[in-house]
Protein backbone atom coordinates (compact mmCIF):
# COMPACT_ATOMS: atom_id res chain seq x y z
CA UNK A 1 0.00 0.00 0.00
CA UNK A 2 1.61 2.95 -1.08
CA UNK A 3 2.12 6.10 1.66
CA UNK A 4 0.33 9.03 0.10
CA UNK A 5 -1.05 10.34 2.97
CA UNK A 6 1.92 12.58 4.19
CA UNK A 7 1.09 16.28 4.86
CA UNK A 8 0.82 17.85 1.12
CA UNK A 9 0.65 14.86 -0.26
CA UNK A 10 -2.96 15.91 -1.87
CA UNK A 11 -5.43 13.44 -4.14
CA UNK A 12 -5.22 16.03 -7.11
CA UNK A 13 -9.11 15.65 -7.57
CA UNK A 14 -9.57 16.93 -4.10
CA UNK A 15 -7.57 19.69 -3.69
CA UNK A 16 -8.11 22.24 -0.44
CA UNK A 17 -6.22 24.97 1.22
CA UNK A 18 -6.43 26.78 4.20
CA UNK A 19 -8.35 29.49 2.57
CA UNK A 20 -10.88 27.20 1.02
CA UNK A 21 -11.73 26.08 3.76
CA UNK A 22 -11.90 28.95 6.17
CA UNK A 23 -13.98 30.09 3.28
CA UNK A 24 -16.28 27.43 2.93
CA UNK A 25 -16.81 26.28 6.52
CA UNK A 26 -15.39 27.58 9.32
CA UNK A 27 -17.66 30.24 11.19
CA UNK A 28 -14.62 31.74 12.71
CA UNK A 29 -10.60 31.94 12.36
CA UNK A 30 -8.23 32.29 15.74
CA UNK A 31 -10.38 32.47 19.11
CA UNK A 32 -13.24 29.62 18.74
CA UNK A 33 -15.51 31.55 21.39
CA UNK A 34 -16.19 34.35 18.49
CA UNK A 35 -18.15 32.00 17.00
CA UNK A 36 -21.78 32.08 18.36
CA UNK A 37 -22.44 28.95 17.00
CA UNK A 38 -19.37 27.12 18.90
CA UNK A 39 -20.75 28.99 22.52
CA UNK A 40 -23.23 26.99 21.90
CA UNK A 41 -22.04 23.93 21.11
CA UNK A 42 -19.51 24.15 23.85
CA UNK A 43 -22.53 24.77 26.07
CA UNK A 44 -24.24 21.84 24.61
CA UNK A 45 -21.33 19.40 24.92
CA UNK A 46 -20.56 20.34 28.33
CA UNK A 47 -23.79 19.75 29.71
CA UNK A 48 -24.33 16.51 27.95
CA UNK A 49 -20.93 15.67 29.22
CA UNK A 50 -21.95 15.98 32.93
CA UNK A 51 -24.88 13.96 32.42
CA UNK A 52 -22.70 11.09 30.64
CA UNK A 53 -20.53 11.13 33.65
CA UNK A 54 -22.79 10.84 36.25
CA UNK A 55 -24.57 7.81 34.17
CA UNK A 56 -21.95 5.41 35.03
CA UNK A 57 -22.31 5.22 38.57
CA UNK A 58 -25.90 6.31 38.95
CA UNK A 59 -26.55 3.24 36.82
CA UNK A 60 -24.60 0.50 38.12
CA UNK A 61 -26.14 1.30 41.79
CA UNK A 62 -29.53 1.90 40.27
CA UNK A 63 -29.40 -1.43 38.72
CA UNK A 64 -27.64 -3.06 41.86
CA UNK A 65 -30.31 -0.96 44.14
CA UNK A 66 -33.60 -3.18 42.06
CA UNK A 67 -31.60 -6.43 41.37
CA UNK A 68 -28.79 -7.26 43.41
CA UNK A 69 -27.12 -8.82 40.69
CA UNK A 70 -24.06 -8.31 38.63
CA UNK A 71 -25.73 -10.77 36.32
CA UNK A 72 -27.94 -8.34 35.36
CA UNK A 73 -25.70 -5.37 35.34
CA UNK A 74 -23.96 -6.91 32.75
CA UNK A 75 -26.67 -7.92 30.56
CA UNK A 76 -27.99 -3.81 30.93
CA UNK A 77 -24.23 -2.25 29.87
CA UNK A 78 -23.92 -5.10 27.09
CA UNK A 79 -26.76 -4.09 25.69
CA UNK A 80 -26.09 -0.54 25.39
CA UNK A 81 -22.86 -1.88 24.03
CA UNK A 82 -23.27 -4.10 21.19
CA UNK A 83 -25.93 -2.05 19.26
CA UNK A 84 -23.41 0.80 19.72
CA UNK A 85 -20.78 -1.21 17.93
CA UNK A 86 -23.04 -2.68 15.67
CA UNK A 87 -24.68 0.81 14.29
CA UNK A 88 -21.49 3.19 14.48
CA UNK A 89 -20.39 2.82 10.61
CA UNK A 90 -24.33 3.82 9.40
CA UNK A 91 -24.26 6.44 12.66
CA UNK A 92 -20.73 7.98 9.93
CA UNK A 93 -22.66 7.79 7.20
CA UNK A 94 -25.62 9.91 8.24
CA UNK A 95 -23.53 12.55 9.87
CA UNK A 96 -22.04 13.30 6.98
CA UNK A 97 -24.85 12.95 4.80
CA UNK A 98 -26.80 15.46 7.08
CA UNK A 99 -26.23 18.70 9.19
CA UNK A 100 -24.69 17.95 11.82
CA UNK A 101 -26.20 20.52 14.40
CA UNK A 102 -29.70 18.45 13.26
CA UNK A 103 -28.66 15.13 13.81
CA UNK A 104 -27.03 16.23 17.58
CA UNK A 105 -30.56 17.90 18.33
CA UNK A 106 -32.17 14.61 17.04
CA UNK A 107 -29.61 12.35 19.14
CA UNK A 108 -29.90 14.18 22.06
CA UNK A 109 -33.27 14.38 22.55
CA UNK A 110 -33.62 10.67 21.57
CA UNK A 111 -31.31 9.87 24.88
CA UNK A 112 -33.40 12.32 26.70
CA UNK A 113 -36.36 9.84 26.25
CA UNK A 114 -34.54 6.86 26.64
CA UNK A 115 -32.87 7.51 30.00
CA UNK A 116 -35.76 9.51 31.12
CA UNK A 117 -37.45 5.75 30.75
CA UNK A 118 -34.54 4.14 32.56
CA UNK A 119 -34.89 6.57 35.52
CA UNK A 120 -38.88 5.89 35.65
CA UNK A 121 -38.01 2.21 35.79
CA UNK A 122 -35.49 1.80 37.99
CA UNK A 123 -37.40 4.47 40.55
CA UNK A 124 -40.71 1.93 39.89
CA UNK A 125 -38.44 -1.19 40.78
CA UNK A 126 -39.96 -2.50 37.52
CA UNK A 127 -38.14 -6.03 36.14
CA UNK A 128 -34.67 -5.32 34.63
CA UNK A 129 -35.46 -6.96 31.56
CA UNK A 130 -37.39 -3.77 30.45
CA UNK A 131 -33.82 -1.60 30.79
CA UNK A 132 -32.61 -4.11 27.84
CA UNK A 133 -34.17 -2.18 25.36
CA UNK A 134 -34.02 1.47 26.77
CA UNK A 135 -30.10 0.38 27.12
CA UNK A 136 -29.92 -0.66 23.23
CA UNK A 137 -31.59 2.47 22.42
CA UNK A 138 -28.93 4.77 24.35
CA UNK A 139 -26.17 2.80 22.32
CA UNK A 140 -27.61 3.46 18.97
CA UNK A 141 -28.05 7.21 20.02
CA UNK A 142 -24.21 7.05 20.97
CA UNK A 143 -23.42 5.36 18.00
CA UNK A 144 -24.86 8.24 15.69
CA UNK A 145 -23.82 11.17 17.98
CA UNK A 146 -19.76 9.92 18.41
CA UNK A 147 -18.73 10.13 14.32
CA UNK A 148 -21.17 13.57 14.04
CA UNK A 149 -18.59 15.03 16.63
CA UNK A 150 -15.51 13.85 14.87
CA UNK A 151 -16.79 16.29 11.95
CA UNK A 152 -18.12 19.71 13.65
CA UNK A 153 -15.36 21.46 14.91
CA UNK A 154 -13.59 22.47 11.76
CA UNK A 155 -17.21 23.88 10.73
CA UNK A 156 -16.67 26.03 13.35
CA UNK A 157 -13.58 26.96 14.02
CA UNK A 158 -10.04 27.11 11.80
CA UNK A 159 -6.41 27.31 11.59
CA UNK A 160 -4.91 27.82 15.20
CA UNK A 161 -8.97 27.83 16.75
CA UNK A 162 -9.27 23.92 15.49
CA UNK A 163 -6.35 22.82 18.48
CA UNK A 164 -8.05 25.50 20.77
CA UNK A 165 -11.28 24.12 19.99
CA UNK A 166 -10.41 20.56 20.84
CA UNK A 167 -8.43 21.49 23.94
CA UNK A 168 -11.59 23.80 25.68
CA UNK A 169 -13.73 20.84 24.65
CA UNK A 170 -11.67 18.04 26.25
CA UNK A 171 -10.89 20.21 29.11
CA UNK A 172 -14.63 20.42 29.90
CA UNK A 173 -15.15 16.79 29.18
CA UNK A 174 -12.32 15.88 31.92
CA UNK A 175 -14.10 18.60 34.35
CA UNK A 176 -17.67 16.85 34.10
CA UNK A 177 -15.04 13.41 34.77
CA UNK A 178 -13.98 14.41 37.75
CA UNK A 179 -16.79 16.35 38.71
CA UNK A 180 -20.15 14.14 37.63
CA UNK A 181 -18.98 10.78 39.60
CA UNK A 182 -19.20 11.70 43.15
CA UNK A 183 -22.51 14.11 41.92
CA UNK A 184 -24.11 10.94 41.05
CA UNK A 185 -23.08 9.09 43.92
CA UNK A 186 -24.31 11.82 46.33
CA UNK A 187 -27.38 11.58 44.25
CA UNK A 188 -27.13 7.88 44.91
CA UNK A 189 -26.49 7.40 48.17
CA UNK A 190 -29.49 10.25 49.33
CA UNK A 191 -31.91 9.60 46.48
CA UNK A 192 -31.38 6.67 44.59
CA UNK A 193 -30.14 5.87 41.54
CA UNK A 194 -33.29 6.54 38.88
CA UNK A 195 -32.92 10.10 40.89
CA UNK A 196 -29.69 10.22 39.04
CA UNK A 197 -30.39 8.25 35.75
CA UNK A 198 -33.08 11.32 35.34
CA UNK A 199 -30.77 13.92 36.10
CA UNK A 200 -28.97 12.58 33.27
CA UNK A 201 -31.75 12.82 31.29
CA UNK A 202 -32.43 16.28 31.64
CA UNK A 203 -29.14 16.86 30.88
CA UNK A 204 -29.44 15.19 27.00
CA UNK A 205 -32.78 17.86 27.09
CA UNK A 206 -31.35 20.91 27.94
CA UNK A 207 -28.19 19.46 25.43
CA UNK A 208 -30.39 19.23 22.37
CA UNK A 209 -32.03 22.44 23.08
CA UNK A 210 -28.26 24.27 23.06
CA UNK A 211 -27.44 22.03 19.67
CA UNK A 212 -30.38 23.23 18.08
CA UNK A 213 -29.57 26.94 18.54
CA UNK A 214 -26.05 25.63 16.36
CA UNK A 215 -26.07 27.55 12.79
CA UNK A 216 -23.58 25.44 10.74
CA UNK A 217 -23.09 26.31 7.05
CA UNK A 218 -25.47 24.47 4.29
CA UNK A 219 -24.43 21.42 3.17
CA UNK A 220 -23.96 21.37 -1.07
CA UNK A 221 -26.71 20.50 -3.19
CA UNK A 222 -27.02 16.54 -3.54
CA UNK A 223 -26.55 15.56 -6.92
CA UNK A 224 -29.32 12.93 -7.87
CA UNK A 225 -27.10 10.72 -9.61
CA UNK A 226 -25.01 10.97 -6.27
CA UNK A 227 -24.25 7.93 -4.25
CA UNK A 228 -26.17 5.91 -1.89
CA UNK A 229 -25.78 5.69 1.43
CA UNK A 230 -24.18 2.64 0.89
CA UNK A 231 -21.67 4.54 -1.56
CA UNK A 232 -20.93 7.07 0.68
CA UNK A 233 -19.93 4.22 3.47
CA UNK A 234 -17.68 3.19 0.57
CA UNK A 235 -15.69 5.65 0.21
CA UNK A 236 -15.15 6.13 3.86
CA UNK A 237 -14.10 2.85 3.50
CA UNK A 238 -11.93 3.45 0.94
CA UNK A 239 -9.97 6.41 2.12
CA UNK A 240 -9.74 4.81 5.75
CA UNK A 241 -8.20 1.82 3.97
CA UNK A 242 -5.51 4.23 1.90
CA UNK A 243 -4.19 5.46 5.00
CA UNK A 244 -1.91 3.75 7.20
CA UNK A 245 -1.17 6.43 9.19
CA UNK A 246 -5.06 5.94 10.38
CA UNK A 247 -5.67 2.76 10.61
CA UNK A 248 -2.47 2.02 12.12
CA UNK A 249 -3.56 4.49 15.22
CA UNK A 250 -6.79 2.51 14.97
CA UNK A 251 -5.26 -1.18 15.67
CA UNK A 252 -2.94 0.42 18.17
CA UNK A 253 -6.13 1.35 19.99
CA UNK A 254 -7.91 -1.45 19.76
CA UNK A 255 -5.45 -3.38 21.65
CA UNK A 256 -5.33 -0.68 24.51
CA UNK A 257 -9.05 -0.46 24.86
CA UNK A 258 -9.57 -4.61 25.23
CA UNK A 259 -6.46 -4.21 27.57
CA UNK A 260 -7.76 -1.75 29.81
CA UNK A 261 -11.43 -2.50 29.62
CA UNK A 262 -10.41 -5.75 31.23
CA UNK A 263 -7.40 -5.10 32.94
CA UNK A 264 -7.70 -1.94 34.59
CA UNK A 265 -11.66 -1.70 34.57
CA UNK A 266 -12.48 -5.58 35.56
CA UNK A 267 -9.00 -7.34 37.33
CA UNK A 268 -8.28 -3.19 38.89
CA UNK A 269 -11.28 -3.37 41.42
CA UNK A 270 -10.25 -6.75 42.14
CA UNK A 271 -6.72 -6.35 42.57
CA UNK A 272 -6.89 -3.02 44.30
CA UNK A 273 -9.47 -4.63 46.62
CA UNK A 274 -7.18 -6.89 48.27
CA UNK A 275 -4.04 -4.14 48.57
CA UNK A 276 -5.17 -0.27 48.17
CA UNK A 277 -8.60 -0.97 49.52
CA UNK A 278 -11.56 0.88 47.53
CA UNK A 279 -10.45 4.50 48.99
CA UNK A 280 -7.11 3.89 47.53
CA UNK A 281 -8.78 3.05 44.13
CA UNK A 282 -10.86 6.27 43.72
CA UNK A 283 -7.71 8.52 44.63
CA UNK A 284 -5.93 6.24 41.73
CA UNK A 285 -8.88 7.21 39.42
CA UNK A 286 -9.01 11.10 40.33
CA UNK A 287 -5.46 11.46 40.32
CA UNK A 288 -5.41 10.00 36.52
CA UNK A 289 -8.29 12.46 36.05
CA UNK A 290 -6.62 15.80 37.33
CA UNK A 291 -4.17 14.53 34.79
CA UNK A 292 -6.08 14.50 31.89
CA UNK A 293 -7.70 18.17 32.60
CA UNK A 294 -3.83 19.38 33.41
CA UNK A 295 -2.76 18.40 29.92
CA UNK A 296 -5.83 19.55 28.12
CA UNK A 297 -5.14 22.68 29.69
CA UNK A 298 -1.57 23.32 28.56
CA UNK A 299 -2.59 21.62 25.06
CA UNK A 300 -5.11 25.40 24.67
CA UNK A 301 -1.41 27.19 24.57
CA UNK A 302 1.08 24.29 23.19
CA UNK A 303 1.46 23.45 19.84
CA UNK A 304 3.61 20.72 18.60
CA UNK A 305 4.64 20.63 14.59
CA UNK A 306 5.00 17.42 14.37
CA UNK A 307 2.98 16.25 17.55
CA UNK A 308 2.08 11.67 16.12
CA UNK A 309 5.69 10.91 17.34
CA UNK A 310 5.70 12.32 20.86
CA UNK A 311 1.69 12.10 21.19
CA UNK A 312 1.97 7.96 20.55
CA UNK A 313 5.67 8.18 22.24
CA UNK A 314 3.62 9.29 25.83
CA UNK A 315 0.99 6.86 25.45
CA UNK A 316 2.98 4.19 26.30
CA UNK A 317 3.03 5.97 30.08
CA UNK A 318 -0.45 3.89 29.52
CA UNK A 319 0.75 1.00 30.35
CA UNK A 320 2.41 1.91 33.62
CA UNK A 321 -0.21 1.60 36.08
CA UNK A 322 -1.05 -1.80 34.54
CA UNK A 323 2.35 -3.12 35.39
CA UNK A 324 2.14 -1.48 38.71
CA UNK A 325 -1.28 -2.65 39.54
CA UNK A 326 0.09 -6.47 38.64
CA UNK A 327 2.85 -6.12 40.86
CA UNK A 328 1.35 -5.00 43.73
CA UNK A 329 2.38 -1.46 44.09
CA UNK A 330 1.25 1.19 46.41
CA UNK A 331 -1.62 3.58 46.68
CA UNK A 332 1.21 6.52 45.60
CA UNK A 333 2.71 4.52 42.83
CA UNK A 334 -0.17 4.17 41.32
CA UNK A 335 -1.77 7.20 41.85
CA UNK A 336 1.73 9.31 39.98
CA UNK A 337 1.59 6.61 37.38
CA UNK A 338 -2.15 6.90 37.06
CA UNK A 339 -1.85 10.68 36.36
CA UNK A 340 1.15 10.68 33.74
CA UNK A 341 -1.10 8.14 32.10
CA UNK A 342 -4.11 10.94 32.19
CA UNK A 343 -1.66 13.42 30.95
CA UNK A 344 -0.32 11.24 28.57
CA UNK A 345 -3.74 10.21 27.22
CA UNK A 346 -5.16 13.62 26.37
CA UNK A 347 -1.97 15.45 25.05
CA UNK A 348 -2.72 12.42 22.48
CA UNK A 349 -6.69 12.67 22.40
CA UNK A 350 -5.87 16.44 21.02
CA UNK A 351 -3.15 15.84 19.26
CA UNK A 352 -5.07 12.83 17.08
CA UNK A 353 -8.34 15.24 16.71
CA UNK A 354 -6.62 18.40 15.48
CA UNK A 355 -4.82 16.14 13.15
CA UNK A 356 -7.46 14.41 12.25
CA UNK A 357 -9.23 18.04 11.80
CA UNK A 358 -6.56 19.33 9.53
CA UNK A 359 -6.34 16.11 7.42
CA UNK A 360 -9.25 14.50 6.81
CA UNK A 361 -11.24 16.27 4.26
CA UNK A 362 -14.53 17.72 6.18
CA UNK A 363 -17.13 16.06 3.64
CA UNK A 364 -15.84 12.52 4.80
CA UNK A 365 -14.92 13.01 8.43
CA UNK A 366 -17.68 11.53 9.96
CA UNK A 367 -17.56 8.55 7.98
CA UNK A 368 -13.84 8.06 8.46
CA UNK A 369 -14.20 8.57 12.05
CA UNK A 370 -16.68 5.86 12.32
CA UNK A 371 -14.63 3.34 10.80
CA UNK A 372 -11.78 4.39 13.19
CA UNK A 373 -14.36 4.33 16.17
CA UNK A 374 -15.86 0.95 15.43
CA UNK A 375 -12.30 -0.39 14.91
CA UNK A 376 -11.06 1.05 18.19
CA UNK A 377 -14.41 -0.30 20.40
CA UNK A 378 -14.68 -3.58 18.89
CA UNK A 379 -12.67 -5.01 20.88
CA UNK A 380 -13.27 -4.41 24.01
CA UNK A 381 -16.21 -6.88 24.64
CA UNK A 382 -13.13 -9.68 23.89
CA UNK A 383 -11.13 -8.10 26.71
CA UNK A 384 -14.06 -8.02 28.76
CA UNK A 385 -14.63 -11.19 28.18
CA UNK A 386 -11.00 -12.66 27.70
CA UNK A 387 -9.27 -10.92 30.89
CA UNK A 388 -10.64 -12.95 33.78
CA UNK A 389 -10.62 -16.24 32.11
CA UNK A 390 -6.82 -15.70 31.46
CA UNK A 391 -6.54 -14.24 35.21
CA UNK A 392 -8.46 -17.55 36.47
CA UNK A 393 -5.56 -19.50 34.38
CA UNK A 394 -2.70 -17.71 34.83
CA UNK A 395 -3.06 -15.10 37.98
CA UNK A 396 -4.29 -11.54 38.20
CA UNK A 397 -0.52 -10.66 38.26
CA UNK A 398 0.63 -12.04 35.31
CA UNK A 399 -2.46 -10.67 32.92
CA UNK A 400 -2.25 -7.36 34.29
CA UNK A 401 1.29 -6.90 33.34
CA UNK A 402 1.38 -8.90 29.89
CA UNK A 403 -1.46 -6.60 28.96
CA UNK A 404 0.93 -3.25 30.22
CA UNK A 405 3.41 -4.38 28.01
CA UNK A 406 1.08 -5.17 25.04
CA UNK A 407 -0.13 -1.93 25.91
CA UNK A 408 3.20 -0.06 25.22
CA UNK A 409 4.31 -2.17 22.41
CA UNK A 410 1.02 -1.47 20.29
CA UNK A 411 1.51 2.52 20.85
CA UNK A 412 4.84 2.31 19.20
CA UNK A 413 4.54 0.40 16.28
CA UNK A 414 2.66 2.65 14.53
CA UNK A 415 5.50 4.58 14.65
CA UNK A 416 7.44 2.72 11.97
CA UNK A 417 5.48 4.55 9.43
CA UNK A 418 6.74 7.35 7.90
CA UNK A 419 3.72 9.00 7.21
CA UNK A 420 2.49 9.38 10.40
CA UNK A 421 6.02 10.32 12.06
CA UNK A 422 6.04 13.59 9.31
CA UNK A 423 2.42 15.27 9.81
CA UNK A 424 2.18 18.31 10.84
CA UNK A 425 -0.10 20.61 12.62
CA UNK A 426 0.29 22.87 9.40
CA UNK A 427 -3.25 24.05 8.04
CA UNK A 428 -1.51 25.15 4.62
CA UNK A 429 -0.85 21.51 3.65
CA UNK A 430 -4.55 19.89 4.66
CA UNK A 431 -4.50 16.56 2.78
CA UNK A 432 -7.51 14.98 0.71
Amino acid sequence: MPETDAPGNQDPELPQTDATRSSSTSLASGQPFRSLTFRWFFAGWSISMTGSAMSPVALAFGVLEVTDSAAWLSAVLTASMVPMIATMILGGGIADRYRRDTVLSLTSLGASISQAGVAALLLTHQHPALLLPLSALNGIFQALTKPTMRGIVPQMASGRGIQQANSLLASARNTTLLLGPSAAGLLTVSVGGGWAIAADAVSFLLAAVCFAQMSLPDLPPRAKDGPTMLGELRQGWDYFSSRPWIWSVTLAFAVLNAVNMGVWQILGPVIAAGTIGADGWGLVLSARGAGALLATMVMVKLTVRRPMAPALSLMTLAAVPLILLGTGANTFWLAAAAFAAGVAAEFFTVAWSTVWHIHVPERLSSRVGAYDEFGSFASIPVGQLSVPVLAAAFGTAPVAVTGGALVAAAMLLPLLLPSLRRIELNTTKGEE
